[in-house]
């Protein structure tokens, strides 16, 4: 026998009842513990992003849901050795005590995922994976504090998930004073990599601060600079309303679940309890052509799959209005544009809104802005050695300079989209508008080039992402069609201003031409007509007027 093969040696092979008994469930969050770049943590540096982000967002939709207008502050403290503590604070209504556990310590928990209106976070496992991310690269859990208005103290928690059954595990519970009235403040120690640039926090609170004019947010960077992203306006958007799901977007599957757990008690009254934009008419319509087996008064659990089929077919060859659109409540063309003004200086601005469309039955309204043309005083800065570098400001990263590619502001439901740009919907629709017609420069294929940042809003009850970390909108054609009708109203204006601009500045040199031979007319002038040296200087002074005044612009 060759001993030294012995180790060398190929496993037997396995039964099934060997295969079988290896056989075990496997949690959702030991999943993603494993998979963690499907929420955005693939590197330190996004990772950092992502749990700010995650705090932000749920900071945002709790001021708002509760009628307060948002104040939050954001804190990075670099701890050691790549090691960094992410605090987010907000003035929102705060967490009942039975809830925080849960809310920060099991993914897939949340209040937003089974309702149909919009909101920033759609699946309940934002925040509660940036802790687990935390507890993975650093060891330590969550720090929560919470206080309810009218509650004399403030709830504190540490909390981390125990990942095998997806449950929070609370390592210390008490309560203690706190100088808010009420709100919640979040802390995570995280492994990450702060940085500048277009994929920077200071970046990301600034595109916030566009979307959301009504927040004042106050950012506290490592080395201790403040910067404040102040409201420009003092009054909340409107709130969204919940709708039930458009018979348009069910799928046969869902459909035949809905059957079996409805309370209905007929066919007819399971439709239009149950779905938008169905009355009694439609449902007759949708009944009569599913065929002679179903009734307006058949029980709907006791329709069998294959009826249940017919009544699929029947839906989608029925003429139904499009859901309402009191479900999605977009910026608004003036709140953007203050928006726009406030965070980004420009030349022109201009914003175009889109009437609300359907996609899969879920209502999606598409909001476009352009701001063209940056201040040429971005200036220079000395630093210690004295070497001179060109400012590095959060605006530098969001207009381009005059002969780079376009910058594109992304955005879903109020929400920066910072990274995976090229596979988004946004970036495709831009790319397959013509920017020529509109006086800009663009290779075929490509973003165009000029001095200008593009922002897109997509707004719906239902973002269709491309993955669970939220980071591109999926191109859906009903969603590029309407992008990119936004972007051409857009581009309109915008051609507008270049042909002025361009028609400006040719009479100007005009001007400058006729305004060199003003003083040699005048010296003719004084010699024909033997004028004294105040007349001449006179009667230039009514030349040059008479030229401002007489030509045409």
């Amino acid at each position: 026998m060759d001993l030294w093969n012995v180790s060398e040696r190929q496993p037997t092979a396995a039964t099934a009842f060997e295969m079988g008994a290896r056989q075990r469930e496997i949690s959702v969050s030991e999943f993603f513990l494993r998979n963690r770049h499907l929420l955005g943590f693939d590197t330190p540096s996004k990772a950092l992003i992502t749990a700010v982000k995650e705090a932000v967002e749920n900071a945002l939709d709790a001021c708002e849901e509760a009628g307060i207008l948002p104040e939050i502050a954001v804190q990075i403290h670099n701890r050691y050795g790549g090691k960094w503590r992410v605090v987010v604070e907000d003035n929102g209504p705060g967490i009942v005590e039975g809830q925080i556990a849960r809310i920060f310590g099991k993914l897939l928990y949340g209040s937003k995922f089974h309702k149909l209106s919009q909101s920033r976070g759609q699946q309940g496992m934002g925040i509660s994976a940036a802790g687990m991310y935390g507890q993975l690269t650093v060891g330590k859990p969550l720090h929560i504090i919470s206080r309810i208005e009218g509650n004399e103290l403030a709830n504190e928690l540490y909390v981390s998930i125990d990942t095998a059954k997806n449950r929070p595990d609370i390592h210390k519970k008490k309560q203690l004073k706190w100088d808010r009235a009420h709100g919640t403040r979040v802390s995570i120690e995280m492994e990450g990599l702060y940085q500048k640039g277009p994929h920077s926090i200071e970046v990301y609170l600034k595109q916030s601060a566009i979307a959301n004019p009504h927040a004042t947010v106050v950012f506290q960077a490592p080395n201790g600079e403040e910067i404040r992203f102040e409201r420009s306006i003092d009054e909340l958007p409107p709130r969204p309303r919940e709708i039930k799901p458009h018979p348009y977007g069910i799928e046969l599957g869902r459909l035949i679940q809905m059957l079996s757990e409805t309370p209905s008690r007929t066919l007819m009254q399971f439709l239009v309890d149950e779905f938008s934009s169905v009355g009694k008419k439609t449902g007759s319509e949708i009944i009569a052509r599913a065929g002679k087996q179903l009734t307006a008064r058949s029980h709907p659990k006791h329709i069998a799959r294959a009826q249940a089929s017919a009544l699929h077919q029947a839906i989608q060859h029925t003429r139904i209005s499009a859901p309402r659109t009191d479900c999605i409540v977009p910026i608004g063309e003036q709140r953007l544009l203050d928006g726009l003004r406030k965070e980004l200086q420009a030349d022109f601005h201009t914003v175009a809104t889109r009437p609300a469309a359907v996609y899969r039955g879920n209502p999606f309204q598409v909001e476009v802005a352009i701001a063209y043309g940056r201040p040429e005083d971005a200036g220079f800065e000395l630093d210690d050695s004295g070497h001179m570098h060109r400012k590095n400001t959060a605006s530098e990263h969001l207009i381009a300079r005059r002969n780079e590619p376009v910058r594109l502001l992304r955005f879903a439901n109020r929400v920066p989209l910072l990274y995976q740009q090229s596979s988004c919907a946004i970036t495709k629709a831009v790319v397959q508008t013509n920017w020529r017609a509109y006086g800009l420069q663009q290779t075929k294929g490509a973003i165009p080039i000029a001095p200008m940042g593009i922002l897109v809003h997509v707004a719906s009850v239902w973002v269709p992402y491309t993955s669970e970390s939220k980071e591109a909108v999926a191109p859906y054609p009903e969603i590029l069609k309407e992008i990119r009708l936004g972007l051409q109203q857009c581009g309109r204006k915008l051609a507008h201003y270049l042909r002025r601009r361009m028609q400006l500045q040719r009479e100007y040199e005009r001007r400058i031409y006729i305004e060199k031979y003003l003083p040699h007319i005048g010296i003719a002038l004084q010699e024909i007509l033997e004028l004294t040296d105040e007349e001449r200087d006179s009667a230039v002074s009514r030349l040059d007027d008479v030229l401002h005044k007489s030509r045409k612009t």
